[in-house]
């Protein structure tokens, strides 16, 4: 048996049975999304958020067993930051769902297309991927994005979180089943998989066949292995080392309001920057400045020489540049050109985000050709990148690939296309 609403995770038999079992009866559910209209699919989401904000303390009370547990395993700030839900956040992912209603339906929409000379007519459409599975950590509210975003864009939902996050989980999903189920969908739009066996991660993935698109989103480890071992297509969410660069042309109060900002709103997200590039021509000003002034916001400056001058700055190593805190801590050093600093992006960078401050355009314009990442910033921070941020309401993950999508998955990244031919008896003469 399937875990789903409030079943927590674990359940051992027949492991690979329940997760195929589950993607096929969130075919069936599928196939009756894809007839939805807009109005219904809207009038669910409507009722997602209204069930999540009446049943807030229910919420709440299961994940606070999530973060007692947490804390008793020892799992560091960083992660529960990251488990925790609140009332506002809980607000938050329910205006998320009814931003997600606000937007038009992706399904259906005419891509490309025309009457060819011999009276063909073609169009290209959008039509939903069909069954997507989610793989991630300790999130909970990715379970409500995920859910609500599939949902809008005609998908169902094989949702498989972590441990630490089961009860959380298992009480979020069964209130979306609940709220489905009233408003006359297929509970099985949302599932939620079995949590405590990493098997349930390999037999979701390598569905092939009863699964049509899987996401991970989490740490390197978990992307890695699953884009390794997946035999499901997989759009991969990369790690955020993310760099803001600070050029010889930059406003300095501008500046340092967008690094702060970068690299303190919140640490664990994966848009916060975790390097700090300076030009050399403002360093000697700029350096002192920007030290003091993360210093102050408890931030730890891993730094080059240069920065290492400056009190209470660590030394960096070189296993610095290409680590991704998540912490309050981030590498700094002072660069001699532009150029020098896309070079170090590019080395060091994950393809996430990635910023620049400074007035002179040229320079900008450069930044923005030559960086290769999902979202490059001009004068803005890089906790930017978000599809909330970005007016796709909620998310499904950040993208670092190049391939179908890239930066924020909305909803259209959550559709393939077909093409659909109309004639009038039209044959094709033999060749």
């Amino acid at each position: 048996m399937i875990v789903a609403g409030r079943k927590l995770c674990g359940v051992t038999d027949d492991l690979r049975d329940q997760v195929h079992d589950a993607a096929r009866r969130a075919r069936v559910a599928a196939d009756e999304l894809v007839l939805a209209t807009r109005e219904r699919k809207d009038a669910a989401l409507h009722e997602m958020a209204a069930a999540l904000r009446q049943r807030a303390p229910e919420i709440i009370e299961a994940n606070q067993k999530d973060l007692e547990a947490g804390r008793a395993a020892g799992l560091p700030e960083n992660i529960l930051d990251r488990l925790a839900l609140t009332e506002a956040r809980i607000e938050g992912v329910a205006e998320g769902l009814e931003t997600v209603a606000g937007l038009a339906d992706p399904v259906g929409q005419v891509l490309n297309g025309g009457i060819l000379p011999n009276g063909l007519e073609l169009k290209q459409v959008r039509v939903p991927m069909g069954v997507v599975g989610m793989v991630y950590e300790a999130r909970p509210n990715v379970t409500v994005d995920a859910a609500g975003l599939a949902l809008k864009s005609g998908n169902a939902a094989l949702l498989r979180g972590s441990s630490t996050a089961e009860h959380s989980n298992a009480t979020l999903v069964a209130v979306l089943r609940d709220a489905l189920e009233s408003v006359n969908l297929p509970a099985d739009c949302v599932q939620l998989l079995p949590c405590h066996d990493r098997a349930s991660v390999t037999h979701l993935i390598t569905a092939r066949g009863l699964v049509d698109l899987v996401i991970p989103r989490g740490g390197a480890g978990l992307i890695n292995a699953v884009v390794e071992q997946a035999t499901v297509p997989t759009i991969e969410t990369g790690v955020g080392n993310c760099h803001v660069y600070v050029d010889a042309h930059a406003d300095f109060d501008m500046a340092e309001a967008i690094v702060l900002n970068a690299k303190t709103r919140r640490t664990s997200v994966c848009n916060a920057a975790e390097s700090l590039l300076v030009h050399k021509d403002i360093a000697a000003e700029f350096v002192p400045r920007i030290t003091k002034a993360l210093q102050q916001e408890s931030v730890t400056i891993h730094g080059d020489e240069q920065f290492a001058q400056q009190p209470n700055v660590e030394k960096a190593t070189d296993d610095d540049w290409g680590t991704e805190y998540q912490s309050l801590d981030i590498a700094a050093k002072v660069v001699d050109s532009l150029d020098e600093a896309v070079k170090h992006i590019a080395t060091y960078g994950s393809g996430h985000s990635e910023a620049i401050v400074t007035n002179d355009v040229a320079a900008a314009r450069k930044f923005t050709t030559r960086v290769d990442a999902a979202a490059v910033f001009v004068n803005a921070s890089t906790a930017f990148t978000d599809g909330a941020e970005f007016g796709m309401g909620a998310e499904i993950g950040i993208s670092t690939q190049k391939l179908h999508a890239r930066g924020p998955m909305g909803l259209s990244e959550l559709t393939s296309s077909k093409w659909v031919v109309w004639g009038e008896g039209h044959t094709r003469p033999k060749s």
